[in-house]
């Protein structure tokens, strides 16, 4: 049995808990809105973020960081991207020297483009920081659906200890030593899914949502690998996998808020429509300056930013989209003759 505190209890560091607790680990579940922790310690069901999905008499709930912190041999950091850095300068005086901290946002800083775990390690050096991602909705995992994750670290060790704290029958961890793949695929892909649910918004049909997804991973592993990441990641789980699953899903926030914009919706309006965090907004200006930085070219990521801060038309974005210059599918491929 491990100790592990959750730093976060939205609906993913809620239902995060709950899988740990089903594993027999002592668990403590942090936030720093006193009335969310007066909630689950009356009603032990997180009633506004995952409602329907009862937790333990066992999992402890607080608003205590450093007693968190000091009394877990784990951490798992499941604040929203835009919290990371503030969360993590209050966690750093406690962190003891190689506490695992495993980071489960996805997201890219806009104002430095860096990605969560890195801002984890600039914050608190002595951790040793991970990530887990894949394609994973709250609201599945918090009932007990069967989800596949993979946990990446700079150490195969440490990699391995986060798969058998969290692996059981229905939640199936793998490893990879590619956390800068894992976590530009987990970001980037929600900016697509902004595009999809536009794309749903406007009513168009499946034709124009698998374009959407497939021209959307062979955007993500152009960026990624001219940033040093591995291609084979963007085509697993926390690429292609989780690209699919958040421009598909009626759990998808980011597809959502988009879907909402292509009905006619403001950027504002829609996010105050779906109420929570939606990290596809704030991933977009970070995606579009990480591939003017690498000169990549990435036409989804461009339409999207415009729509969302420049005013401009979802079906103009679209049509766009469609009347680009014509070229080959695959530049690398050749012909017989």
């Amino acid at each position: 049995m491990k100790k592990v505190g959750v730093i976060g209890a939205g609906s993913w560091g809620t239902a995060l808990s709950v899988v740990l607790d089903k594993n027999g680990h002592k668990v403590t579940l942090w936030s720093v809105i006193e009335d969310e922790i007066t909630m689950l310690k009356e009603k032990h069901e997180h009633v506004d973020k995952l409602p329907g999905v009862a937790l333990s008499q066992e999992i402890s709930f607080t608003t205590d960081l450093k007693e968190t912190i000091e009394d877990s041999d784990m951490l798992v950091l499941a604040v929203p991207s835009v919290f990371t850095r503030s969360t993590a300068k209050s966690m750093a005086p406690f962190v003891k020297e190689g506490q695992v901290i495993v980071c489960v946002a996805k997201g890219i800083e806009e104002q430095t483009l860096m990605t969560i775990s890195d801002v984890v390690e600039e914050e608190i050096p002595q951790a040793d920081v991970a990530v887990m991602c894949g394609p994973s909705h709250a609201e599945e995992v918090g009932i007990g659906l069967p989800t596949t994750l993979v946990a990446g670290a700079k150490s195969q060790e440490t990699a391995e200890k986060i798969q058998d704290v969290f692996m059981n029958e229905v939640f199936r961890v793998y490893t990879s030593p590619d956390v800068l793949g894992m976590e530009l695929g987990g970001s980037l892909k929600n900016v697509m899914a902004l595009a999809a649910g536009m794309a749903d918004g406007l009513g168009y049909g499946d034709n124009t949502k698998a374009a959407l997804i497939t021209r959307g991973i062979a955007e993500l592993s152009r960026l990624a690998t001219a940033m040093g990441a591995k291609n084979e990641t963007l085509f697993g789980l926390t690429g292609i996998g989780d690209l699919i699953v958040t421009c598909e899903s009626k759990h998808s926030r980011n597809r959502k808020a988009g879907m909402l914009m292509g009905q006619g919706y403001t950027m504002e309006e829609a996010t105050k429509e779906v109420k929570m965090v939606v990290e596809g907004i704030y991933s977009a200006k970070a995606a579009l300056a990480l591939a003017e930085k690498y000169q990549v070219e990435m036409p989804i990521i461009k339409e999207v930013n415009q729509v969302l801060f420049e005013g401009k038309s979802v079906k103009e974005a679209v049509s766009e989209l469609m009347l680009r210059e014509k070229r080959s599918e695959h530049e690398s491929l050749e012909w017989s003759r």
